[in-house]
C-alpha cells in the first residue's frame, strides 16, 4: 500500500487521539520544572500532528520517526501548514548527531515498540546525550494493568462507510507484551470495493521501578511520575503512565 492511503487510515483512526492533551501536559511541566529554552526534538513523531502543534505554540521543532513513509506525510502537512520544522528518520535507540535540545519528547506510548530492556536503556541514554543541561526528558508508556486488563485476549472492531477495522490483541512472548494484529478495509472510490491491508504490531510496557531504574543509571531525575494526563500518582487501575526527568 502506498504511503499515501497508510497515512490517511493512520490518521484518519488517530483524529480521537488527544494530542492537545499532550501540548497542554508539556506546557504544564515546561512552565514548573523551567525548561532552559523551546527546542523541542519530537521522537516518534509519526505523521506529525502533535510536531505542527508544537510549532504553531512557537517551539523550534524537531521531529524523528522510525517509518520514511509517516516522514514523507509528516513534512508534506508540515509544509501545507507553514511549520517550520525539520524532519529525519532514525531509530531511538540509535539517535545520533542530532545536537543539543531543550526539551525531548516520546508521547502516545510510542517507547512501548522497543522490545527489549537494552533498547530502552538506549534510547535513555541517547535522549540524555541530546539534552542541554537542565534540559526536560518528558515520556508516556501503557500501564502493566492497560496490557494485561485491557489489552489481552480482546478484540476492537468498528464498521464505517469509509475505513473499517477489526482488532485482534494477543499476549506475546515477552512480559508485559502485547501483539496487536490489525485488518484494516478501505473503500476505493474508483473501484466502489473495499481494498483489505494488515499490520502486525508487537509493544512491550516494563515495571515503573525498572523505567526509574533505567532513568537514574542514564543521568536523569525523576522529576514526577503522573498518569492519565492528571495530576494524580499512577494507580493500580492507571492505563497510561507519564514520567517527567531532568538533566
Amino acid at each position: 500500500m502506498a504511503y499515501e492511503e497508510f497515512a490517511y487510515v493512520y490518521d484518519y483512526l488517530m483524529k480521537d487521539v488527544p494530542y492537545d492533551e499532550w501540548l497542554t501536559f508539556l506546557n504544564e511541566k515546561i512552565k514548573h520544572y523551567s525548561a532552559p529554552g523551546n527546542q523541542v526534538l519530537e521522537i516518534a513523531c509519526g505523521t506529525g500532528e502533535l510536531s505542527i502543534r508544537l510549532a504553531a505554540a512557537g517551539f523550534k521543532v524537531t521531529g524523528v520517526d522510525l517509518s520514511e513513509d509517516m516522514l514523507t506525510v509528516a513534512s508534506k502537512k508540515s509544509f501545507e501548514r507553514n511549520s517550520n520544522i525539520a524532519f529525519y528518520q532514525q531509530d531511538m535507540s540509535k539517535l545520533e548527531e542530532l545536537g543539543k535540545f531543550d526539551i525531548v519528547t516520546i508521547f502516545c506510548d510510542s517507547l512501548n515498540y522497543l522490545k527489549t530492556p537494552e533498547e530502552v536503556k538506549e534510547t535513555f541514554q541517547r535522549v540524555y546525550s541530546h539534552l542541554k543541561d537542565g534540559g526536560l526528558f518528558l515520556f508516556d508508556v501503557h500501564s502493566i494493568f492497560k496490557m494485561v486488563h485491557i489489552f489481552a485476549n480482546q478484540t476492537f472492531a468498528d464498521n464505517d462507510d469509509v475505513i473499517s477495522y477489526i482488532w485482534n490483541c494477543f499476549e506475546g512472548h515477552e512480559p508485559f507484551s502485547i501483539e496487536h494484529d490489525l485488518s484494516f478495509f478501505l473503500f476505493d472510490e474508483t473501484s466502489e470495493r473495499y481494498d483489505r491491508f494488515d499490520e502486525m504490531h508487537v509493544q512491550r510496557t516494563f515495571p515503573e521501578k525498572d523505567y526509574c531504574e533505567w532513568l537514574v543509571n542514564a543521568g536523569f531525575q525523576i522529576l514526577e511520575i503522573n498518569a492519565d494526563f492528571l495530576h494524580e500518582k499512577p494507580k493500580e487501575s492507571s492505563e497510561r503512565i507519564f514520567f517527567t526527568c531532568k538533566k
